[in-house]
């Protein structure tokens, strides 16, 4: 049965508010105010270190994918209110609430990613998976459940990725104290990092198919998931929608910025486009296409650029977001549950949604993201993270004692370690400090397991964190390029 008053609610680990209207709006300005929003300015979203403002970045990326998010959210609630459906779902008062927090989690859902974007991510778990490993096979464990424990830890810390990051950010590294309803809409996959891949034949494979938070968080997700009705490996109703709005934020996003860095022209673009639609046999696409660009056309030539995107944009997302609120609404009872197997866009293979979606990703892959300067940006990234985590490599080798003197500002022989310590984030380190706590009361070789399971994260947390500039500055200062 279909109740938006379980998982809509007040529910937070600290100081819950009286009413759901001041619940949502405590959400949105601890959201709009934290420093890990701010910091998504400095973030790459294609293009990294990118001086020409009219580039999006991740920050700005985020807030048109939260408008695309109300946007759908708004057209649901208007379909549901057409069949009468608004209180059978107890969604009556509960509107704002549906709204804000499928825009907020707009807004939080790229928060977690590294500098330089995804590419970094692929970067952080090959040096994790080269460097780490053989310290965390080295403790000691002497009985098969320490070994065992050992081996979840391992498989956790090699396998970063930005929506798990999202969710310790959120819940350890900001402190942000958001409702549970808003936190969990964030998880947008619900395998822990721990877990294995699942195959093609299991159930709620595509849910699963990237990791959605680590084993550092695994309490408080299962907290939440109680509290909130949520099965294990389900999904949050309202992340459905988050993830729609991000899908089709990427409709014309990248072709536009690709044009403002002159990587390819407005010509390029129909050009290429057309020629794909007509290889694939596409009607759909071609003709708004087509429509806007003999429109934009017609123009002056400074103009032509900007109308023709202005109204492709509105033409497709208008087009986009009525096809996914109604499969939402179709699919309302296994997507309430969490148990909806599929992106919302990805849902119906042979809709002209689906097939324009996958024209624009193959067209931007290939003329976008395979272009030669990109990848040189890519390598770049590569060289600053690799060498990032290689300097602050030997607070990862030091022992725990020498480890913990640190902290204390204690003399110890690693002269290098003591310099590096004096850098990272004091927010981080307090984390690091509050897991510690919890682990001091396990025996010696448990202790030591964990201890530098979270000591690897907090040199993820600390790098991982970094905008684009700030990594490259410090690249500069600690390799003496300054």
């Amino acid at each position: 049965m279909i109740n938006y008053k379980e998982k809509l609610t007040l529910h937070r680990e600290f100081y819950p508010s009286k009413d759901i209207e001041t619940s949502i709006e405590s959400d949105r300005g601890r959201i709009l105010s934290s420093s890990a929003f701010r910091r998504l300015q400095k973030r790459t979203q294609v293009f990294a270190l990118e001086l020409n403002a009219s580039i999006r970045t991740r920050l700005t990326h985020s807030i048109e994918v939260a408008q695309n998010a109300r946007y759908i959210s708004k057209t649901i609630l208007s379909l549901l209110k057409q069949q009468n459906k608004l209180e059978e779902y107890n969604l009556i008062e509960l509107e704002n609430a549906f709204i804000s927090t499928a825009e907020m989690s707009s807004i939080l859902h790229d928060i977690g990613n590294p500098p330089f974007g995804h590419f970094a991510e692929e970067t952080i778990n090959k040096w994790l998976k080269t460097n780490v490993i053989p310290i965390f096979e080295n403790l000691k464990s002497s009985t098969k459940e320490l070994q065992e424990l050992k081996n979840i830890l391992i498989k956790d810390i090699c396998n970063y990725d930005g929506n798990a990051q999202a969710i310790r950010i959120i819940t350890k590294l900001q402190r942000l104290n958001l409702s549970y309803s808003q936190i969990i809409s964030v998880l947008k996959y619900t395998r822990a990092a721990y877990e294995d891949k699942p195959s093609n034949q299991e159930s709620l494979n595509y849910l699963k198919k990237k990791p959605g938070f680590y084993f550092s968080e695994k309490e408080i997700i299962e907290k939440i998931q109680k509290e909130l009705n949520i099965k294990k490996s389900h999904r949050f109703p309202i992340t459905y929608i988050m993830e729609a709005a991000d899908d089709i934020s990427y409709l014309t996003a990248d072709l536009e910025d690709s044009v403002e860095k002159g990587i390819l022209s407005l010509d390029d673009i129909y050009r290429i486009i057309k020629n794909e639609c007509i290889k694939q046999n596409d009607t759909f696409l071609l003709q708004i296409v087509e429509k806007q660009y003999e429109k934009a056309k017609k123009n002056e030539e400074p103009y032509q650029f900007n109308m023709f995107f202005t109204f492709l944009r509105v033409n497709l997302v208008t087009n986009f977001v009525n096809h996914v609120a109604n499969i939402f609404i179709n699919n309302h009872e296994s997507i309430f549950e969490g148990s909806f197997n599929f992106a919302l866009l990805e849902y119906d293979k042979q809709s002209d949604y689906f097939k324009a979606l996958q024209i624009i990703k193959e067209v931007s892959t290939k003329y976008i993201y395979q272009n030669k300067d990109v990848q040189t940006l890519d390598l770049k990234a590569y060289k600053i993270i690799n060498s990032l985590f290689d300097i602050y490599f030997p607070l990862l080798k030091l022992d725990s004692h020498d480890f913990a003197k640190l902290l204390k500002d204690e003399k110890i022989d690693c002269f290098i370690s003591r310099r590096l310590i004096k850098r990272v984030s004091s927010k981080q380190i307090v984390a690091y400090k509050n897991e510690i706590e919890k682990i001091d009361r396990l025996n010696d070789e448990e202790v030591e397991i964990f201890e530098r399971y979270y000591r690897t994260r907090l040199i993820i947390d600390y790098i991982s964190g970094m905008t684009d500039d700030y990594a490259l500055e410090e690249y500069k200062i600690l390799f003496a390029m300054n």
